[in-house]
């Protein structure tokens, strides 16, 4: 790719919260990566059979040892740090990208189960501390589509801006409104396995339920965001693990605002 059209992938974020590159990755690569991540997929769901059929539509912390091996953990780590992934990583943040975790999305077994509106910063703050986070910090995430699915919904521009009267009302849940609501402004982006799409987790965003939805997603910080305490310990490559990644820099940027922290 040239670095015109990787210019326009930076202005098109920074104007949307969002991009999509489309057969970014070669059949045999997802293939490779699809075997691990169902490797995982699979021991997860037996240690979590009760969570996994009332309520679950996610699991994280792909990268830590409970479920795969080192082999398999070097297999990820080794992805997730691709010079390609990387190329897209350094577009949006320039000055030491972080590995923050991540995630693995899925079809929730309950049927009463809908898709919802969100900010992943709703989380972690009250609504002041959300207008404060969406002005102030960058986590992008990576999601990389193992099946062909329904995809995503997002509002373009959130990441830069607060709710509208709709927007808030359904996803606080206020006046009578859910958040399954759809909304007006939604923009539905399906993907195919060997897309990648790229998105701020500060803007409104749902995943849509259906067909044979599992993604991978990989969420990348800015040093300047205090997030290094969020990061599990064991999602990230010991000593013996690092000399096996090709390019372990967004890994061992977390170590170091990690042992800052400490």
């Amino acid at each position: 790719m040239v670095s015109e059209a990787f210019l326009q992938l930076s202005q098109n974020y920074a104007q949307q919260g969002y991009f999509v590159l489309r057969g970014f990755f070669s059949d045999d690569e997802v293939s490779s990566l699809r075997r691990t991540i169902l490797k995982f997929h699979r021991r997860w769901k037996v240690k979590n059979a009760t969570f996994y059929r009332e309520e679950a539509f996610n699991s994280s912390l792909i990268t830590g040892s409970q479920f795969l091996n080192a082999d398999d953990r070097v297999k990820l780590f080794n992805f997730i740090s691709s010079e390609k992934i990387m190329q897209v990583v350094d577009l949006l943040v320039p000055n030491q990208p972080s590995f923050m975790n991540t995630q693995l999305f899925f079809n929730p077994c309950n049927p009463q189960q809908r898709d919802f509106w969100h900010r992943d910063c709703q989380y972690d703050h009250d609504l002041v501390g959300q207008k404060k986070a969406i002005q102030e910090t960058q986590v992008v995430h990576l999601r990389v589509p193992l099946f062909d699915e329904l995809g995503m919904e997002l509002i373009p521009g959130t990441h830069n801006r607060w709710d509208n009267e709709e927007e808030h009302n359904v996803r606080q849940e206020e006046n009578g409104k859910v958040s399954s609501d759809d909304l007006s402004l939604g923009k539905k982006i399906p993907l195919a396995a060997g897309d990648l799409l790229v998105f701020s987790a500060d803007m409104i965003h749902r995943g849509l339920y259906g067909l044979n939805r599992l993604a991978l997603d990989i969420l990348i910080f800015d040093p300047q965001g205090d997030f290094a305490d969020y990061v599990d310990d064991d999602c990230l490559p010991d000593h013996s693990m690092l000399a096996r990644i090709h390019q372990p820099r967004l890994f061992t940027n977390t170590l170091q605002l990690k042992h800052k922290g400490g």
